[in-house]
């Protein structure tokens, strides 16, 4: 038994950066296969048998990428589907479909240039004209969530068989990095154009593996696609995907080989660890945040808004709820991450006295009262912020909302004032900023915007992405969207797995979980 820690500032055998890798002639496949490497050696799972593997984690909320609502999903979809582009361990941009790209002189075009030979998993050809039509649905579907993403594309076309040429509005040298996430996950026009509403259920893409059967809110099965462009490289021949397992019970179920791998929450480390399985804590760009609508009261009122900012006690939360798992944040992004601003490092520590006095100073003592929404069934930190924000004035009443029905309440209809989640990160930070501080962003319920925030963001989008000026600008980005909205960042959430000792260690990459090198 034993408990490892991957953490995204620490150096790892397999992790190449993009410049190594284009200095080699290499792309992220020879990354997996670096990391295949390591892993020789590991034996079979025995939950479902040889070349199985049975995985308890989350149901995509669609297998769509273009109407999927959940910033999560990416993972499971990346299943199902593969992206124009990738992220190295460090967060660079890679070739995936795409094995190169090249920008105009000004940045208001950009090439990308695919693999020869890319087939989907029903084996009809991947080409330029197929990305481009994938793209272009993406961009102008009705419901497409991520056409925000892509409001400054202007044109996507083929230009022969392999290249894709999309031309935007102005100079924006985030598309790599944008389309290395769901943006970019290429869905077969075959079967959109013929019957889209299928894909809510049937996925039609060019991933690992290939969907056969699903039960909404039950299971997944799929098996491995022997078209996927790294095909040598995936070990498991039947994926067996199932919702995240109770947190009661989860240890004893892969204790008892019911799953091979799960989610834990971190009351289960000691018992995982106990049971003779294998905890691995990974590093993400998960970020706990409270989402406040400050068009609904109490929040339209600033002073609550800023007492509640210094009223929540992070580091308490870490130690009870969180056993002592994630460091604390104040901010989108996790340290470490180039957009990671050093100066918010203490932006809001936890000050009561302060906070008290935002609400004196504003007539507001003993006088707010609204709900904290939250996604069943209720998270102990939950309890804790009600309790934190009872102490210095704000009387918060629970209100937890079936997990079902989270997003259409909270994000499409806006109903509630404030609700604790999760933001799983973006392949982009332009694209994080969107969802988080735009007008259009899913995850800004006030759906407020910054003339400041906006115009620094235009200023990133010109900077190439290796440039030196790059991460200064960004960082001040973040330094403007933490001051100006509302959003109350928590705390960093890694992924704790509990998996069966025969089962090879998995892999995180900056946005997702991926199976390359896994053997099963």
């Amino acid at each position: 038994m034993s408990l490892s820690v991957q953490r995204s500032d620490r150096s790892a055998p397999t992790i190449v950066s993009r410049r190594a890798l284009l200095r080699l002639g290499l792309g992220a496949g020879a990354l997996f296969a670096l990391g295949a490497c390591s892993d020789a050696g590991a034996g079979s799972v025995g939950g479902g048998g040889p070349g199985t593997v049975s995985w308890a984690w989350q149901l995509p909320t669609t297998w769509d990428p273009v109407t999927s609502s959940a910033g999560s999903d990416v993972t499971m979809l990346a299943l199902a589907y593969d992206a124009l582009t990738a992220l190295d361990g460090d967060g660079n941009a890679v070739g995936w479909l795409a094995e190169s790209w090249a920008y105009n002189h000004d940045g208001t075009q950009v090439t990308f240039t695919l693999r020869p030979g890319l087939k989907f998993s029903d084996g009809s050809p991947l080409d330029a004209a197929a990305v481009a039509r994938s793209i272009e649905r993406g961009r102008s579907a009705p419901g497409s969530l991520i056409a925000p993403q892509l409001a400054d594309l202007k044109k996507v076309a083929a230009q022969g068989a392999l290249n894709v040429v999309i031309d935007l509005a102005g100079t924006n040298y985030q598309y790599p990095l944008l389309l290395a996430g769901k943006t970019g996950m290429v869905v077969n026009p075959s079967v959109f154009e013929k019957d889209a509403h299928a894909l809510a259920t049937r996925p039609a893409g060019s991933g690992p593996f290939t969907l056969t059967s699903y039960v909404a809110n039950d299971h997944a099965e799929l098996r491995k696609n022997e078209f996927f462009h790294l095909a040598d490289q995936i070990g498991i021949t039947r994926f067996l995907l199932y919702p995240a397992a109770d947190p009661a019970t989860v240890v004893a179920s892969v204790a008892s080989g019911q799953y091979d791998v799960a989610r834990v929450p971190a009351s289960g480390i000691k018992a995982a660890q106990a049971s003779g399985l294998e905890v691995q804590v990974l590093d993400s760009m998960y970020v706990a945040v409270l989402d406040v609508n400050t068009s609904k009261p109490p929040f339209d009122n600033p002073a609550v808004v800023e007492a509640m900012k210094y009223g929540i006690d992070r580091e308490a939360i870490k130690k009870i709820a969180n056993f002592g798992i994630g460091d604390v944040g104040y901010q989108p992004f996790p340290k470490g991450y180039v957009g990671y601003n050093a100066q918010l490092a203490q932006a809001f520590r936890y000050d009561p006295a302060k906070a008290r006095k935002i609400l004196a100073d504003a007539g507001l003592s003993g006088k707010v009262r609204s709900t904290l929404s939250a996604a069943a069934p209720v998270p102990a930190a939950v309890e804790q912020i009600q309790a934190q924000l009872a102490d210095i004035g704000i009387e918060l009443e629970i209100d937890l909302v079936p997990p079902s029905q989270w997003t259409q309440i909270m994000y499409l209809n806006r109903a509630k004032p404030l609700g604790y989640d999760g933001f799983a990160g973006r392949e982009s930070p332009l694209q994080a900023f969107q969802v988080l501080f735009s007008s259009t962003g899913l995850m800004n319920p006030s759906r407020s915007s910054d003339p400041e925030l906006v115009a620094q963001l235009a200023k990133v989008a010109a900077i190439p992405t290796d440039a030196l000026e790059y991460p200064a600008a960004l960082q001040e980005a973040t330094r403007i969207a933490v001051s100006r909205y509302p959003n109350t960042f928590l705390y960093e959430v890694p992924s704790i797995l509990v998996r069966r000792p025969s089962l090879a260690p998995l892999k995180q990459h900056p946005s997702l979980l991926r199976w390359e090198g896994v053997t099963g």
